[in-house]
């Protein structure tokens, strides 16, 4: 147990060094071609409300997605988080520069003054962060288990879908028992189907 923490971390630490190798202008060049994969994904297209995340660092950027998703006339959800219960709200936002305050994990998330709560069951397709992925759906998160609380409280046909440069991809993450997996990954190369 304590060994596959130890390579979670270690696996943390070389893609924060791979990607702060990267400049600005390749990240941004990456990200785009991810973004404009995921507005050509067919179960994206075709679901109206989107559970979205405001990135921390080691994910992809997310803000221009957010904003293009309200030009797409989707219903844009993003989690707020509770840091002593380990938990997440979905809450329904409008607006990126009103809707929006610094969450207790130093993110921007809803403010909860202006945005309202959205049952999990309503949610069309979740776009899940991640630092690592692997070809089989394994996925490296924060290490709070937040994502992974979330998951399996999806409905069954809601898509899981990760968005990943492919330098975040590695060749195996080893998954406990309270890793989840997702169904799906989008890189600035390709879509992974898990295996």
């Amino acid at each position: 147990m304590e060994e596959i923490r130890e390579t979670k971390d270690e696996i943390r630490s070389n893609i924060a060094k791979a990607l702060a190798a990267l400049s600005a202008k390749e990240v941004e060049a990456k990200t785009t071609r991810i973004e404009n994969r995921l507005f050509e994904f067919a179960n994206f297209l075709e679901s109206n409300i989107v559970l979205l995340y405001i990135n921390s660092n080691c994910e992809v950027n997310s803000l221009k997605i957010i904003k293009r998703c309200f030009n797409h006339n989707k219903i844009v959800i993003l989690p707020a988080f509770d840091t002593t219960k380990h938990k997440m709200k979905l809450m329904k936002i409008d607006n990126v520069d009103t809707d929006l305050t610094l969450g207790p994990r130093g993110i921007l998330e809803p403010d909860p003054n202006q945005c309202n709560v959205v049952p999990i069951e309503c949610i069309d397709i979740a776009i899940i962060p991640g630092i690592a992925f692997d070809e089989k759906g394994g996925r490296i998160g924060s290490g709070d288990g937040y994502y992974d609380r979330l998951i399996p409280n999806l409905s069954i046909t809601t898509r899981k879908v990760a968005l990943s440069l492919e330098d975040q991809i590695v060749p195996q993450i080893q998954m406990e028992g309270h890793d989840k997996y997702v169904d799906i990954i989008i890189t600035d190369k390709r879509i992974i189907y898990k295996i």
